[in-house]
């Protein structure tokens, strides 16, 4: 099993990336192989709407979005994290995730989900439901921690100070384990994922 982790800061080795590797230190002691994939520094353009992604799992413009649907493919779990800009996430993880979600949604149902917020104060809870509105939309288990899940700090150096927020990404990497770990014996014991109703509404971008 393998839980794709994306980092929305254009910043390779930044606050987001720190509190993400924490989450992937655990994921690995259970069991769970990981990999960060970073948005990158290089601009991302938001969904233009055009439609051309339809049936084909891939959007018509190719940058790192497509990179990351690939990987999402062999995906079993994810993790987003982001920045907060203003109260809200980062402009690129916005764009990026939105043709994620658009052009290869199918890549993520029913695949467990976390958003992973990094702040130097305040924000952090409204860039949360931000993130989380992504999976809920898309039939995929919300993975929550013991408390919400985020990190404070200006630099890495202050987050791994935020003992409380590294206990919260540990606990949440623990509870992502422990969710894929009854996925995969459900599977075994030939549960099958559920079925939508006909005619349900996917295409919200207008």
């Amino acid at each position: 099993m393998k839980v794709l982790l994306i980092n929305g800061s254009p910043h390779e080795k930044g606050c987001t990336y720190t509190a993400l590797s924490e989450i992937a230190g655990v994921l690995n002691e259970n069991g769970i192989d990981t990999e960060i994939f970073q948005v990158g520094s290089d601009p991302i353009r938001g969904c233009v709407g055009c439609g051309g992604c339809a049936g084909k799992n891939r959007c018509v413009f190719q940058d790192q979005v497509n990179v990351a649907l690939d990987k999402a493919a062999e995906a079993d779990g994810f993790i987003f994290g982001s920045p907060v800009h203003y109260a809200s996430a980062g402009g690129a993880i916005t764009s990026f995730l939105d043709r994620m979600f658009f052009a290869g949604k199918e890549n993520m149902v029913y695949k467990p989900g976390a958003a992973v917020v990094s702040c130097r104060r305040a924000g952090s809870t409204a860039t949360l439901d931000q993130l989380n509105k992504y999976f809920t939309i898309s039939s995929m288990p919300l993975v929550g921690s013991s408390y919400w899940n985020m990190v404070h700090g200006n630099t890495p150096e202050e987050v791994l100070q935020d003992k409380e927020g590294l206990q919260t990404m540990r606990n949440l990497a623990r509870n992502m384990a422990w969710l894929l770990h009854c996925i995969e014996a459900g599977k075994k014991a030939g549960i099958s994922v559920p079925q939508p109703e006909s005619g349900s509404t996917t295409n919200f971008i207008r």
